[in-house]
């Protein structure tokens, strides 16, 4: 899985600087994106459908409410064993109500939460965000290459990002 960086900029000019410093420091177009309204990005890497329509942000909201019901369903599974005095279904009940509730922490602990949402007014003010995907290990190092280089640049957060499903 990799990190997702957002950066806003003023213009695509600022955009394409960037963009051209990356790509000589080794990071392939194919990790960068750009997303604007109402901005012609010229020569800048697209955004995909998919990473525009922040799909992620869909994929999150469907496993955390899937890992919901499944802990709810564990613990009305929980409370009927309790009631007919089945001790095997009262450990299966605790054992997943417990799984659930590990994964739920692990995500909300461990998973980046930005989202495109986030930059709606500055998209429509004409601003351009360009989104950089890298290994989680070369987050700060990239953070800190476009900072020094580029002050004009906002650091909008980091979020994933899976290569395999292009989103």
């Amino acid at each position: 899985m990799l990190r997702r960086l957002f950066f806003l900029l003023p213009d695509t000019e600022h955009a394409q600087s960037i963009v051209n410093e990356l790509v000589e420091s080794g990071i392939n177009t194919r990790y960068i994106h750009a997303v604007a309204k109402g901005v012609d990005l010229k020569s800048l890497p697209r955004a995909t459908e998919r990473q525009k329509t922040d799909t992620t942000f869909r994929l999150e909201w469907f496993i955390w409410n899937a890992n919901l019901m499944l802990f709810l369903m564990a613990l009305v599974a929980l409370i009927s064993s309790l009631m007919s005095a089945d001790l095997l279904w009262t450990a299966v009940s605790l054992l997943l109500m417990l799984v659930t509730f590990i994964a739920g922490g692990q995500f909300v602990v461990r998973v980046p939460d930005v989202h495109l949402t986030e930059f709606t007014d500055a998209l429509s003010h004409g601003e351009v965000l360009l989104m950089i995907d890298v290994p989680g290990h070369r987050v700060a190092e990239i953070e800190d290459f476009v900072h020094h280089r580029h002050p004009v640049a906002c650091v909008g957060g980091v979020g994933w990002a899976m290569d395999a499903f292009d989103m």
